[in-house]
């Protein structure tokens, strides 16, 4: 009777394991880009600078008017090539300042348009 009842439960269990076999479908859903949320970038708020002109004929005048307002007469002078060049690193930085303000609206757009497009699609 042992051996009956140990054939029955093997045929049993193996009967599952043979015939058994499931196929599983895989499947993936495309889930729509998440917003950056990206904050926009301030404006600058710069202070104001007051430039004074000095030539060989003015700088007498502008040192006295400088003294009889309280302000101490220590100067930083350029010269106009050096005048000249600062305005082109200045040039140079607002084209970076455009270059990376382009390039943060292209992101945008990458993850924000074509992530809505593509989402509206399936």
């Amino acid at each position: 009777m042992n051996k009956i009842l140990a054939i029955t439960l093997i045929v049993l269990l193996t009967g599952c394991s043979i015939g058994g076999e499931k196929k599983i479908k895989i499947f993936s859903v495309e889930q729509p880009r998440e917003k950056l949320n990206l904050p926009e970038p301030m404006p600058l708020t710069l202070e104001d600078i007051r430039w004074i002109i000095i030539t060989s004929e003015n700088a007498q005048e502008v040192f006295k008017k400088l003294e009889e307002a309280g302000i101490d007469p220590v100067l930083f002078g350029l010269t106009d090539k050096d005048y000249e060049m600062l305005a082109k690193n200045f040039a140079q930085i607002r084209q970076k300042l455009q270059e990376t303000n382009n390039l943060l609206e292209e992101y945008k757009k990458y993850y924000e348009d074509s992530g809505e497009d593509s989402g509206n699609t399936k």
